[in-house]
């Protein structure tokens, strides 16, 4: 298993072995040295004092490096678009140390079905969403999404056990369509005035920033543009029919 596998499946707490717990472990060793207590301060500092937040923050590295490999090739416009998105929405430090890792990680082959399941299995249903967010982002870096990257995306949903249509709900938030606020919603046009608010109101709940401010303050920050995106869309459906 080696030294920084087990060290982090022991010492620093991490909930997962398996896939995910090999491809962290090998991205750990090629950036992290020194001993042991020196290792465990550095990591928390990266990537969170709490086990969730860690999970989360590695999980959402394996899977960017999915969504980045979608076409068979990584550019270096990719990894500094990719970089500016990890500095936006972690600040300088972490963000050099998410590059680091997500440099290894980008050399080492995996099976995305494994991981992703084990993500659903370990992993609340609120922060999956927020990762599918985050994931969609990183897709639209560079201001376009091919559709290799929504099929590596969707393929991630799917096996994380998120619902086709909230799948469909947060790709509406970056691919705009006509009707993208009803599927925002994930209702169909022809929906009653009560279905769309009934509709707004399980959104809402199942979107709630307040879900993942355990993962920390910056993600949380990123849960509350995915709400207004959800609140934006149901004042345009009110407006356009008068409710």
């Amino acid at each position: 298993m080696g030294f920084f596998l087990r060290l982090i499946l022991t010492g620093l707490g991490w909930s997962f072995g398996g896939p995910l717990g090999a491809i962290i472990g090998y991205a750990m060793g090629g950036i992290f040295s020194g001993r042991p207590t020196a290792i465990r301060s550095e990591v928390n500092d990266t990537f969170g004092n709490t086990e969730e937040k860690r999970d989360f923050n590695v999980t959402l590295l394996v899977l960017s490096a999915a969504v980045m490999k979608a076409d068979g090739n990584v550019k270096k416009s990719e990894l500094d678009y990719v970089k500016r998105f990890f500095l936006q929405n972690f600040g300088q430090q972490r963000a050099e140390s998410y590059i680091k890792m997500l440099r290894e990680i980008l050399e080492k082959d995996y099976n995305l079905y494994e991981v992703s399941q084990q993500v659903g299995r370990y992993m609340d249903y609120a922060s999956r969403l927020q990762l599918l967010h985050y994931l969609f982002g990183i897709a639209n870096a560079d201001g376009t999404i091919s559709q290799d990257e929504i099929s590596v995306v969707n393929l991630i949903s799917d096996y994380m056990g998120v619902s086709s249509s909230d799948f469909a709900s947060v790709k509406a938030m970056f691919i705009k369509e006509t009707d993208s606020a009803y599927k925002i919603l994930g209702i169909d046009p022809s929906a009653s005035d009560e279905e769309v608010k009934k509709a707004y109101r399980e959104m809402a709940k199942k979107n709630h920033p307040d879900l993942v401010s355990n993962l920390g303050e910056e993600v949380r920050q990123a849960a509350e543009k995915k709400f207004q995106e959800i609140n934006a869309a149901y004042e345009t459906i009110k407006r356009q029919r008068g409710m």
